[in-house]
């Protein structure tokens, strides 16, 4: 009689060995020369040396880190067989998040958990999260891949993300920089991002009665999948520029990423308490994939603004002289924005943030 084996006890070494060698090759196209980690370490190594970060030198500078992962989007994924596109969004939720408090994002890492060994998903995980660390220029410096066979069923997975970056403690952007008759700048998101996929699963898939390769003529005949694993916009690129051109002068007062809890929640986070931020709904175009949620869904319009973030991912609360420039500099790089308000004096008991 056999004793037993990891492999009959669900993990195979040959294809867990097989998966790892394919991620190196994705881990190097992020890589800096600040990255000092030999390839099969314990630990990842990245240089302290702050000189010319944003093309200038850090004085006092702080670390910024965040952690996130892509919710039950991942359930969508594995129903679609598309599995790269979730890499984006979990670079996404972690360093949108570090740019909120104006800080350059510097390395990444990674938590993969699988219920059995599958090399493929793997590196189409690893790929999405390679691709979106380059448009960042954040390096993936390392991860964890484990094989939890009964924890996870089937196909089903999850993901982690770690960032860690870097800002000078005079250029820390925190929200208590806010003034009144400051004006408030909303950029585009690309669609859900990764937020609220319990409900969205719910409204398409349960009360709409779709499967997951159906075209949805509402949306130009894109497939369920598509529409739904469009990945959450990364904000590196336009929101390095507006800081390396304006923060010396203090401009940008408080950054907001739009995730969970929609507009009024995010931006509530960084208003003091004796101001107030009054929104527009009326001042954004709604993408079309949120009405068509909601009218599968049957979902209220309160419920919407309070789980999505209705087509703004990304929120700057700017000094008014400045607004326009700001604006106009996004959208040249290709980043569609709107003027959604301005910030006002309150009394302590108002609410911090309204949407009329």
């Amino acid at each position: 009689m056999l004793g037993a084996t990891y492999s009959s006890a669900g993990v195979n070494l040959e294809l867990y060995r097989e998966g790892m060698s394919r991620l190196p090759a994705h881990m190097r196209r992020t890589q800096c020369p600040r990255v000092m980690s030999p390839e099969g370490g314990f630990a990842a190594l990245f240089q302290l040396d702050f000189k010319g970060l944003f093309s200038r030198s850090y004085q006092d500078p702080l670390l910024v880190s965040c952690t996130d992962g892509v919710g039950t989007k991942l359930k969508v994924a594995v129903a679609a067989g598309i599995h790269h596109t979730v890499g984006i969004d979990l670079v996404a939720m972690c360093v949108n998040d570090s740019l909120c408090m104006g800080a350059e994002p510097l390395f990444f890492l990674d938590y993969v958990a699988l219920s059995h060994d599958d090399p493929d998903l793997l590196e189409q995980i690893v790929r999405g999260i390679a691709d979106a660390c380059v448009e960042c220029e954040c390096a993936l410096v390392g991860g964890e891949t484990a094989i939890l066979p009964e924890m996870y069923q089937g196909e089903d997975y999850d993901l982690a993300g770690f960032c860690v970056g870097v800002v000078d403690r005079k250029k820390l952007i925190d929200g208590r920089q806010i003034q009144g008759d400051d004006i408030v700048i909303g950029i585009a998101s690309s669609g859900l991002h990764s937020n609220g996929y319990s409900l969205v699963r719910k409204a398409v898939f349960e009360l709409g009665g779709l499967a997951i390769h159906d075209a949805v003529a509402a949306l130009g005949n894109a497939s369920v999948a598509d529409i739904l694993l469009t990945p959450t916009r990364l904000y590196a690129r336009p929101l390095k520029a507006v800081l390396k051109h304006y923060r010396v002068k203090q401009v940008v007062h408080g950054i907001a990423h739009i995730t969970g809890g929609g507009l009024v929640e995010n931006v509530a986070r960084i208003v003091p308490p004796h101001l107030q931020v009054v929104l527009s709904r009326g001042a954004w175009q709604i993408p079309a994939v949120f009405p068509w949620v909601q009218s599968l869904g049957r979902i209220e319009q309160a419920e919407m603004e309070r789980v999505f973030n209705m087509g703004i991912g990304m929120v700057l609360v700017v000094a008014p002289h400045f607004a326009e420039s700001i604006q106009s500099q996004l959208a040249d790089l290709g980043f569609e924005n709107w003027r959604l308000g301005a910030v006002q004096a309150a009394a302590a008991e108002q609410d911090r943030v309204v949407l009329v």
